[in-house]
């Protein structure tokens, strides 16, 4: 297979007509300290790919039957791959907040765990060296990275994902806080959820009041997700 390219925690990977996303055993943080929501990573777990995948796997297949579009068609777990629909994938970030939390509570010093309602969205650009700053819907329209009436349609989209991923989270124990997801379009420019759909792009409060890393969580939930397929 041919790489795409090479990311944190996916390599992209083509072979003949067909493309796939690779699960990696690396996971997001600093100095060994685990954390979805840093640009960096901070080190690699043994097996944390294949978990990876049977979770975004799952979740993707939740997505679609709540009549979400996504770009995933299947899954190999022994290889570690996704095979994924060629998609057109804008460098943004598309967040949302039930919770403050993470980034939000440093730029603004608000204290974590205040309440959104309805939840707060954001649209980051997707550029590590500047620290994936915000960006509005004009901003991403002068750099070509959205067409007219995409940025809402984004918006809406990660809003109704949003909803589906909550209520499975709660179904296997977990309250979620915050989420971001990348969005792709096909060659018809329609949208649909891109990348992945894993603890590595939300952060979820255990009925303790705990944050699990991203580690952790996985762990818990495929013990849940196995446990609800049995």
């Amino acid at each position: 297979m041919q790489t795409i390219y090479s990311g944190k925690t996916k390599d992209v990977l083509r072979e003949g007509e067909d493309f796939y996303l690779l699960f990696k055993d690396a996971a997001t943080g600093e100095n060994g300290v685990f954390d979805p929501g840093f640009n960096t990573v901070g080190g690699s777990v043994a097996g944390k790919g294949r978990t990876g995948l049977a979770i975004a796997a799952y979740f993707f297949g939740r997505m679609e039957a709540a009549g979400i579009p996504t770009h995933c068609l299947g899954a190999d777990m022994e290889a570690c791959l996704m095979k994924v629909r060629p998609v057109e994938v804008p460098k943004l970030e598309f967040v949302l907040r039930y919770f403050t939390a993470g980034s939000m509570c440093r730029r603004f010093s608000i204290e974590p765990g205040l309440p959104f309602d309805p939840p707060y969205l954001e649209v980051t650009l997707k550029e590590d060296a500047q620290g994936d700053p915000l960006i509005s819907e004009r901003l991403c329209l002068m750099k070509g990275l959205l067409r007219p009436g995409e940025y809402e349609q984004a918006l809406d989209l990660l809003v109704r994902a949003g909803e589906v991923l909550r209520e499975e989270l709660s179904a296997l124990g977990l309250k979620l806080i915050d989420f971001k997801l990348e969005f792709g379009f096909d060659e018809n420019r329609n949208i649909c959820v891109a990348d992945e759909i894993t603890p590595d792009i939300w952060r979820a409060q255990t009925g303790a009041g705990d944050i699990p890393d991203q580690i952790e969580c996985a762990r818990l939930l495929l013990a849940r997700i196995t446990e609800k397929g049995a």
